[in-house]
């Protein structure tokens, strides 16, 4: 084994592709298998990304959210879609605000999202593991699906919403 540098040349990469795709997001997985019992990656999300409000239900195993490069929006709601609580969370620069944290940890059966709000945003994601795609990520049926027609307009509505908030 050796080690592996985790450079900015590397996350420039991975935004870079990010913006090559129509999700507006790539992610890097640092551990090997789904079967690894730590699940550790990057993951760039670009401005126009959207996440749809998810929680970890089925396969009920805390998250946590660190902010690697920019400025993020991470959002909480109700069972009914209402906003519940707004964190931003940035890398810790000079001159950052003092409202801004450096991640967050999310326990089980939270609906969350999360939003990029300066382009090349990057996060670092960690949950114990086994990973079960299938079992993964429950979907709020309140919100639209990723590719749906109505996606943009709801990020749009959402956007409206937590400037409202700040």
């Amino acid at each position: 084994m050796r080690a592996v540098e985790l450079s900015g040349g590397m996350l420039d990469e991975l935004v870079e592709q990010a913006g090559n795709l129509t999700r507006g997001r790539k992610h890097l997985n640092l551990h090997a298998t789904h079967d690894a019992p730590v699940q550790r990656l990057f993951n760039a999300i670009g401005m126009d990304s959207y996440i749809r409000p998810h929680r970890h239900w089925q396969d009920p195993k805390t998250e946590t959210l660190l902010a690697i490069r920019g400025m993020l929006t991470f959002v909480t709601f109700s069972d009914e879609g209402t906003i519940t609580k707004v964190i931003r969370i940035g890398e810790q620069v000079a001159g950052c605000s003092g409202n801004v944290s450096v991640g967050v940890e999310i326990p089980p059966g939270v609906w969350h999202t999360v939003l990029a709000d300066q382009p090349g945003a990057v996060i670092f994601e960690v949950k114990a593991g086994p990973f079960d795609p299938s079992r993964a990520k429950e979907w709020a049926e309140w919100a639209p699906a990723e590719d749906s027609a109505g996606a943009l307009s709801y990020m749009a509505g959402l956007r409206r919403q937590l400037a409202a908030l700040r």
